[in-house]
């Protein structure tokens, strides 16, 4: 009987362990710590700059807003003030139409018919009221007889010798002019004295 090669042996010697690298083995406490201390420092550092980029946006948001606002309310003021103008214009016609109406008609109104002296003086409280409306919605006459000339609010039609006033003097009105909220709307068609003692320069203020 053939003996077993093996029998008698000491018994067989098991391979050594081996640490295996696919297992997750946790790192030192010490070190673990500090690489989470790390790891939220720079959260808090990526937290803030986004908080401080998320400022910056909300100031400029909120400037922008104000911006429009104060744009949008200088829209409606200017509206509020010059979106007549063009009815204006028109409407001053009747006014010129009603003034030279006026202006043809005798100085003495006792010697006309009582009838038509109603109708006259009818006429002269629609002239008045029509004035009052045309002033109430910014619409003002400009002072034109009797004051220097000034080119930024008159406009010269003749000259007329007249030695009793300065040159340059306004002395005769032809057509009225008229401010809206300030601004010109209508230049006054004025008559201008020559000869003269010379008239000081007018300012640019009315």
């Amino acid at each position: 009987m053939a003996s077993d090669p093996t029998a008698g042996a000491g018994p067989a010697e098991m391979p050594a362990d081996t640490p295996d690298a696919s297992l997750d083995i946790p790192a030192p406490p010490g070190q673990e710590a500090a690489r989470t201390a790390a790891e939220l420092e720079q959260l808090v550092e990526q937290l803030q700059a986004e908080k401080a980029d998320l400022q910056d946006k909300q100031l400029r948001a909120l400037a922008e807003a104000q911006n429009v606002r104060r744009r949008a309310q200088q829209d409606i003021e200017k509206e509020r003030k010059f979106g007549i103008e063009r009815f204006a214009r028109d409407v001053l016609s009747v006014a010129d139409n009603l003034g030279r109406g006026l202006s043809a008609l005798p100085a003495d109104l006792d010697s006309i018919d009582p009838a038509l002296r109603n109708v006259i003086v009818g006429v002269q409280a629609t002239a008045r009221e029509l004035q009052s409306v045309l002033e109430r919605h910014g619409v003002t006459r400009i002072e034109a007889l009797g004051q220097p000339f000034n080119a930024d609010f008159h406009q010269a039609m003749m000259e007329v010798e007249d030695a009793t006033v300065p040159a340059g003097t306004v002395v005769q009105e032809l057509i009225p002019g008229y401010l809206i909220a300030g601004r010109l709307l209508r230049a006054a068609m004025v008559a201008v004295a020559k000869g003269g003692p010379a008239v000081p320069a007018p300012s640019n203020e009315n």
